[in-house]
């Protein structure tokens, strides 16, 4: 069989999507088995129905334009949405990686991946949208000022969803919030 970047796309390990304007317009087997869609259900679709709530996935966006280096590429870990199948709106952590095609568009178009890490790393406790946001920052090691920064919050209201988020996992410090995050 002659390989070709078709069957490389569709039989890749990973995710991958290829975007216009935050809408799918192509994906491949291993994103639609990991978030247990068809490819009639998102092809055409916007992201936004993989994401836990609106809000997220408005955020999402903007951190991406801010955040983007100058090759037009981005990274992070955050909570997303299964969207059908036995799963269905289960969340789950995922690590998504991509990059814009003209970095000065970064919506325009772009190839991103997508790393289901609920093998890894479980989500036993119920988080609210901004917790999630502030919980997938602090796993990246960022401190409350840039946390405050990026989604455009004071460093101190950062402070206080720390300290919900280590209450509810039972963290007596940061350290070992993360730690409790990044083990489920």
């Amino acid at each position: 069989m002659a390989l070709d970047y078709r069957i490389a796309f569709d039989q890749a390990p990973i995710g991958l999507v290829l975007s216009r304007q935050r809408q799918i317009v192509d994906c491949n087997r291993q994103l639609l088995a990991m978030f247990g869609a068809t490819r009639e259900q998102l092809v055409g679709r916007s992201f936004e129905v993989l994401y836990p709530t609106p809000a997220e996935f408005e955020r999402a966006g903007d951190r991406i334009v801010a955040s983007l280096d100058k090759q037009g590429r981005y990274a992070d870990e955050r909570v997303m949405k299964r969207f059908d199948g036995v799963a269905r709106g289960e969340l789950f952590w995922c690590h998504v990686t991509g990059r814009a095609l003209d970095p000065a568009h970064p919506h325009a178009a772009g190839i991103w991946a997508f790393e289901d890490l609920s093998s890894r790393r479980k989500l036993r406790v119920e988080f609210t949208a901004r917790e999630r946001e502030i919980a997938a920052l602090l796993i990246d090691g960022l401190t409350s000022k840039q946390i405050g920064k990026r989604l455009v919050i004071s460093p101190r209201t950062v402070d206080v969803y720390r300290a919900r988020l280590m209450r509810k996992v039972g963290a007596a410090t940061t350290p070992e919030l993360v730690n409790k995050l990044l083990s489920g």
